[in-house]
């Protein structure tokens, strides 16, 4: 039983990162309705930035993290600035591949800025950190990252619900037109949610890097391991992302604790794979995923 409660618990603390992760990607297809492939790059030269600041600055972590979320929001704010401004009325799939030329473009500095070998990641925790509670192992790096999303997540329901810029997300994402009609700055909502939506993923990947305590260029691909959790929650959805986050958690956590008690013809690897068969089974019946907006055309 302990056993079990211990896979719960780093699949939760698992699945609060991926919905870090896929908050960015909610958030920005909710104001504008794209995609943005670019957006593991943004996690990726975060963490890198945060890494460097504290192995080789020396700088305290708490000061590198803001440094590091700092860099990808001004990234992610030129970028809005410079190019997808002049996008706007584009097809998707347009601005979609100008995201994916981002990705490789972030890729290449990375590697060019900090080469391609492995290097520790940064944390402000050691590895056996944390108490155990009825034979369970709660660890600090785990404590932290749920007790983050959670704040977080309250941060984010206040901010949409209850302030001026929040609202005029929502009214953006529900209908372009009308909220220009009304007044509504549309190029501030866009680069309000480029700018929130680096920081939240810069911040999970941060996370994510603590547990795994070590990156290199290709740690940006984590958030196509957190793609499933949008798409299973729904794209335009918020709440969708973090429940959706959670399940892929859960799901990749106990079935990696479990698959070796399978039988040898199921394989191993099979913990990389279930995410994206629950996925699909989830969008056989909710083609929208579970809180996904259901589109409503004129036929």
């Amino acid at each position: 039983m302990a056993y079990f409660l211990q896979l719960v618990f780093a699949g939760v603390a698992q699945g609060c990162i991926y919905a870090l992760i896929g908050l960015g990607f909610s958030i920005i297809f909710k104001a504008s309705q794209v995609i943005n492939f670019a957006q593991g790059e943004l996690l990726l030269v975060g963490t890198y930035v945060v890494a460097s600041a504290v192995l080789n600055w020396h700088l305290p972590f708490l000061l590198a993290l803001p440094l590091g979320l700092l860099v990808t929001i001004l990234i992610g704010l030129l970028f809005e600035r410079l190019v997808l401004r002049r996008m706007i009325g584009r097809p998707p799939f347009t601005v979609l591949m100008i995201t994916i030329g981002l990705d490789i473009i972030l890729r290449t500095l990375v590697v060019v800025g900090w080469g391609s070998r492995t290097i520790p990641a940064a944390t402000p925790f050691t590895v056996t950190s944390g108490f155990n509670v009825a034979g369970v192992h709660l660890g600090s790096s785990d404590l932290w990252t749920i007790g983050v999303t959670i704040v977080l997540c309250a941060a984010l329901y206040y901010f949409f619900r209850r302030t001026r810029y929040g609202l005029a997300m929502r009214a953006t994402a529900l209908d372009q037109e009308a909220a220009l009609a009304m007044g509504i700055d549309v190029r501030t909502v866009y680069a309000l949610a480029w700018g929130l939506a680096a920081a939240i993923t810069t911040l999970g990947g941060v996370l994510l890097a603590i547990d795994s305590l070590a990156i290199d260029p290709n740690f940006g691909n984590a958030a196509l391991v957190a793609f499933p959790a949008i798409i299973l929650g729904g794209l335009d959805s918020v709440s969708g992302a973090v429940v959706g986050g959670v399940i892929i958690g859960l799901t990749s956590v106990l079935t990696a604790g479990y698959e070796s008690r399978l039988p040898a013809v199921v394989g191993t690897g099979l913990h990389e794979v279930t995410p994206y068969l629950i996925m699909i089974l989830i969008l056989l019946i909710r083609p929208y995923g579970l809180f996904g907006s259901r589109k409503v055309e004129r036929v």
